[in-house]
């Protein structure tokens, strides 16, 4: 990959969340795995983060931190699927 998309000004920090976290955070929010957002794995973040991660299976949760002058830090959770 010659361009990290991460390190791009506009692109929010997303993470991969632990299975333990990720239980705690669904059971937090009330929601099931199929109710969040998705994000393919074909994503270029994805593929950024497979190199930093190791191979990220369908059905994980990431983590995506955006950081706002006025609205302050909000959190998002996407469900990595396959197409």
């Amino acid at each position: 990959m010659r361009f990290n998309v991460l390190e791009h000004q506009l692109v929010p920090e997303h993470r991969l969340v632990a299975e333990e976290e990720a239980d705690r955070v669904l059971k937090a929010l009330k929601i099931t795995r199929d109710q969040l957002p998705k994000i393919r794995k074909s994503d270029p973040v994805i593929q950024v983060l497979e190199k930093i991660e190791g191979p990220i299976e369908e059905g994980r949760i990431i983590r995506v931190t955006r950081v706002s002058g006025t609205a302050g830090v909000s959190e998002a959770y996407r469900l990595v699927i396959g197409r």
